[in-house]
């Protein structure tokens, strides 16, 4: 489902951060069932892909998200091997206009890949940006989370992104490699109270 070698000949950028980004990653022959299929989110925030019905499409994407041609490609590109490194996947499908704001990501975390699953994206806020501060409009790159889109950084402590306030649809998977089982388990199970607070 993922085309590898695009991800592979597509050259890192080392400046604000190591990072990489693919306007379309996926297969051109399952993009459009992935964009059907993306689960339907009406609540905000991040959801464990075990909490969610998903389609076997994404099945098969997990898959090759979790195997070692995906991991390889990874760990080539940043220089860090991510081979063996606990895999998280969560799901946003709704955008609250608190969210997006300017962060980095936690040292949990080792790398961060976003992918994204929108047909097509005409509003003007919330694309993504990868930031040289933590001031929104100080931009590297900003891009559209039109279906495919990749963007996967390498987790610094300089790795600024958000993106301006945005209010509805927003389908998103979050793919981690993450530094130990211990944060694998403590993010998963934050995720799962969050969702069920959600649901209440």
């Amino acid at each position: 489902m993922i085309n590898i070698d695009l991800i592979n000949n597509t050259p890192l950028k080392t400046q604000p951060f190591p990072y990489f980004s693919i306007e379309q990653s996926m297969l051109e022959e399952k993009i459009t069932e992935l964009i059907q299929d993306f689960p339907t989110i009406t609540r905000g925030g991040s959801f464990n892909k075990e909490d969610l019905d998903l389609s076997a499409n994404y099945e098969a994407l997990h898959n090759a998200l979790d195997s070692q041609e995906f991991r390889q490609a990874l760990s080539e590109k940043f220089d860090i091997d991510v081979t063996n490194s606990p895999l998280m996947l969560t799901y946003r499908g709704f955008s609250r206009t608190k969210d997006g704001r300017v962060h980095t990501d936690s040292k949990t975390k080792l790398l961060t890949i976003l992918i994204y699953f929108n047909d097509g994206w005409s509003a003007e806020t919330g694309k993504l940006r990868i930031l040289n501060s933590d001031d929104m409009n100080d931009i590297a790159e900003e891009v559209n989370p039109t279906a495919g889109c990749m963007i996967a950084f390498k987790v610094t402590d300089n790795c600024w992104h958000g993106y301006p306030s945005f209010e509805g649809t927003r389908n998103a998977i979050q793919v981690n490699f993450l530094a130990s089982e211990a944060a694998s388990k403590k993010h998963k199970f934050f995720h799962k109270i969050s969702a069920k607070l959600k649901s209440m």
